[in-house]
């Protein structure tokens, strides 16, 4: 996102505005969802996650932290790389005015559709959501709601190393929600940068 608005010279205060924006919303609902869980979920966290972690991943932590971590930080770079590819080629193939034209300017489905394309785990998605944006074919609220989403390759990172597919779905659908949730209240409030 931030590449995008400066090179194309959107003002400074326009960019702090939209990053305020996305500050505040994840920092209000990241405190309200910790409690939240916090009190809902008062079991005991499992002290040796990473040992679980280290034999399904056959990494041999034992020999050495440096030696592990390049092991890990090599494997999730080439699942990261391979996924990265073939998300790019299906929105080459898709294109982007066809994305611009589901969500442009409908105050429930463009947040809706923003969101989606915002958890696609990938920069291209936060590129084609700003350049639709500083291209005047969405408004404010789309843009925050499908910047929201985005987490970059986080979603795949978490797919890849936590085995709860259960807590994986889970976490991305609160994600997706607070994401359209707040584009729809922003669209309908009237949001403006």
């Amino acid at each position: 996102m931030l590449p995008i608005l400066i090179s194309e010279e959107v003002p400074i205060s326009q960019i702090l505005k939209i990053l305020a924006v996305k500050l505040l919303i994840g920092v209000i609902l990241g405190i309200i969802i910790d409690i939240v869980f916090n009190k809902l979920n008062n079991k005991e966290q499992k002290k040796d996650e990473h040992v679980d972690f280290c034999k399904h991943e056959h990494c041999h932590c034992e020999d050495g932290i440096f030696k592990s971590a390049l092991y890990h930080t090599i494997s999730i770079f080439i699942f990261i790389l391979i996924i990265t590819f073939v998300l790019n080629l299906v929105i080459h193939f898709i294109g982007e005015d066809t994305l611009s034209n589901l969500i442009m300017n409908n105050k429930i489905l463009g947040p809706v559709i923003a969101g989606l394309i915002g958890l696609i785990p990938n920069c291209a998605s936060s590129v084609i959501i700003t350049k639709l944006y500083v291209e005047n074919l969405i408004t404010a609220s789309i843009l925050i709601a499908g910047l929201l989403a985005n987490a970059g390759v986080g979603l795949l990172v978490l797919f890849r190393v936590n085995r709860n597919l259960k807590e994986n779905i889970k976490i991305t659908a609160i994600l997706y929600s607070i994401s359209v949730i707040s584009g729809i209240i922003l669209e309908f409030i009237g949001f403006s940068i």
